[in-house]
C-alpha cells in the first residue's frame, strides 16, 4: 500500500470526535472545514515528533478534484514539526502561508524576477504594471 493510500484509509478511521472546526484568519470558524490530527501506524517510520494534520472540507466549486474526493469532502494534509501550536491555528498557518507562496509565484510569472530597468523611475512604473497584473489575477 502506499503511503497516500495508507493516508486516505487513516483519515477515513478518523472518529467525528476527533474533527475540530477549522479557523479564518478573524478567528471565525471556516464554514464546512474541520481539522484532525492522524497518529499511530500511519506514522510509522516517520522522524520522530512529525505530526500530520488533515483537513476535511467541502469542495469549492473551483478546486480540482481527485477520485478520493468525487462522493464526499476533500482532504487536504501537512506534515508539521511544531507540538506547541493547536491543530486549528497550525492548518490556519500553512493556508495562509500557502495563499502567500501563490502570490510570489504569480508574481515571478508576471516578470517581477529582477528589475532590469536603469533608473529608479522606470523600475516603479515597471513594479506598478506588475501591481495591476497581480490586481487582475486575484
Amino acid at each position: 500500500m502506499t503511503i497516500t493510500a495508507a493516508i486516505h484509509q487513516a483519515v477515513l478511521q478518523v472518529p467525528a470526535s476527533a474533527w475540530t472546526p477549522a479557523v479564518e484568519p478573524d478567528g471565525h470558524i471556516r464554514d464546512g472545514a474541520r481539522v484532525a490530527e492522524l497518529t499511530g501506524n500511519v506514522l510509522d517510520g516517520w522522524p520522530e515528533g512529525i505530526r500530520l494534520i488533515i483537513r476535511r472540507e467541502r469542495p469549492h466549486h473551483v478546486s480540482r478534484l481527485r477520485i478520493t474526493d468525487a462522493d464526499g469532502p476533500q482532504f487536504t494534509c501537512f506534515a508539521t514539526n511544531t507540538v506547541t501550536i493547536p491543530i486549528a491555528e497550525l492548518e490556519l498557518r500553512h493556508r495562509l502561508r500557502a495563499r502567500c507562496e501563490d502570490r510570489i509565484r504569480n508574481a515571478r510569472a508576471t516578470r517581477l524576477r529582477n528589475l532590469p530597468l536603469h533608473h529608479t523611475a522606470q523600475n516603479q512604473i515597471r513594479l506598478e504594471i506588475v501591481q495591476l497584473a497581480l490586481d487582475l489575477l486575484a
